[in-house]
């Protein structure tokens, strides 16, 4: 309980201040992608010219060292490099960087993802809200587990998959500008997804209607583990981890390797007043479902099905991006250099960047009321 309470003290009302520096490149959208086939479907594509200005920057991985932006500097992109650490040093290497000022820059995360049947469908689209570290957990072995557990993850220093974690480390849970999110989606909504015949076989196995619909545009959150997963106790289990560790409000949808990490970065990042956050996009395209249906095993699910839609997502990152990125570019001046105004809480689960509204989610309100204390400043006398 001593360190929960320590740490609800980094609270702060004081929102930090976005340091601008001449000189340096601008972009008004860096496109933050993962992998390869990611990065590669914004390259060479009508509306712009990603490959115009190839910048390398110390830190970034070794298998993608460059940053590339448009001529004129108004679009960036990076890969990151796959899975958390990779993530996490890439997107602090670009803050770091004295070749970019990012003050007005929007992060448009765009990868492909994996996506659970009961919310969505293979090749469609996910913009979140949320994204929830659900690997940052306790497990034991399935083969061991007591015989009134249902899954073997459960929350750092407690015994039930249904607790709240009781040892808190900062990155379980970010929560993203919710205006801008539905602001983008309507540009989302106005492109035509790519779709596949054995994507279309493949989700007709499938019991669940948002499973069998077509591929569209949802909002829908993240959930970030290093492990590569399959099969249905797992999805339920991090379902129930998302819905738990957000209190209620988030939907899990999407599984990824990266998002928690880079959005740590960036937390650090307009802490130290070179981004700022709530200029964050999250968009993941689900390229396999993360469960198998009746009769399939886990296994082929994850490693031998042909689910027919790795190609289309990795196609829908460009079609459904670019509405994103032109929709920004066309309302730069009247709408988004001042910002979205956010009007949900945005930031880490320690309410790192304070602002008007403090965490609607994770211990912070759970442990006020459990003291009985109506502000922080109590815990300071």
């Amino acid at each position: 309980m001593q360190v929960i309470v320590l740490r609800l003290l980094l609270w702060t009302d004081a929102a930090p201040r976005i340091v601008s520096r001449e000189g340096k490149i601008t972009p008004k959208i860096f496109i933050i992608t993962m992998f390869i086939s990611e990065g590669e479907v914004w390259y060479n594509i009508p509306e712009f010219n990603l490959l115009a200005n190839n910048i390398t920057i110390p830190g970034f991985s070794p298998l993608f060292p460059d940053a590339h932006c448009t001529s004129n500097g108004d679009i960036c992109q990076l890969n990151t490099g796959e899975a958390e650490i990779n993530a996490a040093a890439t997107i602090s290497a670009l803050w770091l960087s004295d070749k970019f000022d990012l003050a007005l820059t929007y992060f448009f995360i765009t990868g492909i993802a994996g996506v659970n049947p009961n919310v969505a469908t293979i090749a469609g689209v996910a913009f979140a809200r949320y994204a929830v570290q659900v690997g940052l957990q306790h497990e034991v072995d399935p083969r061991e587990l007591p015989a009134n557990f249902s899954s073997g993850y459960f929350p750092l220093g407690t015994s039930a998959s249904d607790d709240y974690p009781v040892n808190i480390y900062g990155t379980e849970v970010f929560e993203l500008n919710d205006a801008l999110r539905k602001e983008v989606v309507q540009y989302a909504k106005t492109a035509t997804l790519n779709d596949s015949d054995a994507a279309i076989a493949y989700r007709a196995n499938y019991p669940q209607e948002a499973a069998r619909a077509s591929p569209s545009v949802v909002e829908c959150d993240v959930a970030t583990a290093d492990v590569w997963y399959s099969g249905k106790i797992l999805s339920d289990t991090f379902s129930n981890t998302t819905h738990i560790w957000t209190n209620g409000t988030g939907t899990y949808c999407a599984t990824a390797q990266e998002d928690n990490a880079t959005l740590e970065a960036l937390v650090r990042g307009a802490k130290a007043g070179k981004v700022d956050y709530s200029r964050v996009i999250l968009m993941r395209t689900f390229c396999n479902f993360d469960q198998p249906y009746a009769g399939e095993q886990a296994l082929s699910n994850l490693r031998y099905a042909d689910q027919g839609a790795f190609l289309p997502a990795i196609n829908n990152i460009y079609l459904v991006g670019i509405k994103v990125a032109q929709g920004i570019l066309t309302r730069w001046d009247s709408k988004f250099k001042q910002g979205i105004k956010p009007t949900n809480y945005v930031g880490d689960i320690f309410g790192s960047l304070g602002g008007d509204v403090k965490p609607d989610f994770g211990w912070v309100e759970p442990l006020l009321a459990a003291l009985s204390i109506r502000d922080t400043d109590a815990l300071q006398a």
